[in-house]
């Protein structure tokens, strides 16, 4: 008599939501980009600060990110030629 397990189907990675500050210089014109950068990731909650004569913007959003996509989506938007910092926030 043999006996026969169904394996699971591997789990795809947690999506945990990660809130995103970014400070960028160039005003409104440089939106398109920042979200560029996001690439189509979900997106809950987007705001973004320009106050004229004022050199820094920022942009604050929350995304569903695994864990592993956190570092690589906050260097993506370091290596925008705009911006100044991108953290957690």
């Amino acid at each position: 008599m043999s006996t026969s397990f169904a394996v699971p189907a591997p789990r795809s990675a947690m999506l945990l939501r990660r809130r995103i500050a970014t400070y960028f210089v160039g005003g409104a014109d440089e939106i398109s980009a920042l979200v560029g950068a996001l690439e189509g990731r979900p997106v809950h909650e987007l705001s973004v600060d320009i106050k004229d004569g004022v050199r820094e913007s920022s942009m604050v959003c929350a995304v569903l990110l695994s864990a592993d996509e956190t570092g690589p989506l906050l260097d993506r938007l370091r290596e925008l030629p705009s911006v100044v910092s991108a953290e957690l926030a």
